[in-house]
This record gives C-alpha cells, sequence and structure tokens, in this order.
C-alpha cells in the first residue's frame, strides 16, 4: 500500500485567499482569526492538484 500524499501550507506564505478551501473543503479549512489555511481531513489527489494550481501566493505543497 503507497504513502498517501499530504498537502502542507506554508503559513508564513499563505494570505487566506481561501482558493483551496472553496476547491477542496473536504481537505482544506481556514483556521479562524489566524489568516491562513490549513490541511485537514481526507487528501484528494485532484483536488489537491488544482488546489495547488489556483493558490495566488504557492503556499500549498505536497
Amino acid at each position: 500500500m503507497g504513502d498517501v500524499v499530504r498537502p502542507v501550507v506554508d503559513r508564513d506564505v499563505c494570505v487566506g485567499a481561501a482558493n483551496c478551501v472553496r476547491l477542496a473543503p473536504d481537505v482544506f479549512s481556514l483556521v479562524d482569526g489566524q489568516g491562513y489555511a490549513d490541511p485537514e481531513g481526507s487528501p484528494d489527489v485532484a483536488l489537491m492538484s488544482q488546489a495547488i494550481d489556483e493558490c495566488p501566493v504557492s503556499a500549498i505543497e505536497c
């Protein structure tokens, strides 16, 4: 069985635009009052890839 790929959000770079939350709400959520997104939940490779591509500040990596 292969390893599960999990996204990583650079909290110093993330501006809280929430594109990733809009695209993959089961993967990402905004941290209240902190201004950055945090990965949680089950990763979906297709949605993670789209979220990475649409992050305006390139704050998401896998």
